[in-house]
């Protein structure tokens, strides 16, 4: 299937980031896709967005739709035509609209699951929950504005930080048994800030079946707000067949 390209407003953005063992990443992977590493860690994490006029490109904004998601995601690589590309894998996609629900595998790449979200977010302080309708996933993230990183994160600046996030511009979803279906995204202006926190939970990475006690680790939380940004559709990556 070819998705339509899809434009809207990113009200707000926030990515979750986490460093995780390597080998424990590559077991939730599907092949060829590899782990990013970044200071010998992968990076992994949440992104919650609300968007908003969010329609088919060329249609009025009055015709759009606003809504909280969650996407949880991996920096990955792979091979391909003799270079290596970059982007994020998205094994799992929640949504607090009905349209987003029903445009999941048609507009867009991926299922999205019913989930409901609580967001109180005054441009400073940020405090946010979701629980899927399935209760398979819940998160909740409290946290501030502040100037800089931690001083445990794996990038050495925010530029760093922002640099490597807007690269990983490729977000693959499974949708068949034998692809990933894609999409690039496209914004207007790219501007993140740190966030401190308080509380950061994510049932997906401490799951211990999934992540054993002692391989996930926080890194950073980054926020950008008020962009207007476009998907576009990318050819399905084709998976890799067991031997």
């Amino acid at each position: 299937m070819r998705f339509p390209i899809i434009e809207g407003v990113i009200r707000r953005r926030i990515l979750v980031n986490f460093r995780v063992d390597p080998k424990f990443v590559r077991a939730v992977l599907p092949a060829p896709l590899r782990p990013q590493l970044v200071g010998g860690a992968a990076q992994a994490g949440i992104c919650l967005i609300r968007l908003e006029r969010l329609r088919v490109a060329g249609l009025p904004a009055a015709f759009g739709f606003a809504s909280e998601n969650a996407a949880h995601r991996i920096a990955v690589e792979w091979d391909a035509g003799g270079g290596v590309e970059s982007g994020v894998y998205i094994p799992r996609r929640d949504t607090s609209s009905l349209i987003g629900r029903l445009a999941g595998g048609r507009l867009f790449p991926g299922q999205h699951h019913a989930a409901r979200f609580d967001v109180a977010d005054d441009g400073r302080e940020i405090a946010f929950t979701m629980t899927s309708r399935d209760a398979g996933t819940t998160i909740e993230l409290r946290a501030r504005s502040v100037a800089t990183l931690p001083p445990t994160s794996s990038f050495p600046s925010l530029a760093t930080a922002s640099t490597f996030f807007q690269r990983g511009s490729l977000g693959y979803s499974p949708t068949g048994a034998n692809y990933l279906d894609g999409v690039r995204l496209v914004t207007r202006t790219w501007n993140l800030q740190p966030l401190e926190v308080e509380t950061v939970r994510s049932s997906y990475f401490s799951d211990v079946t999934r992540f054993p006690p002692g391989s996930v680790e926080l890194d950073s939380v980054l926020v950008m707000r008020d962009t207007e940004s476009r998907w576009l559709p990318l050819p399905r990556l084709p998976l890799a067949r067991a031997c």
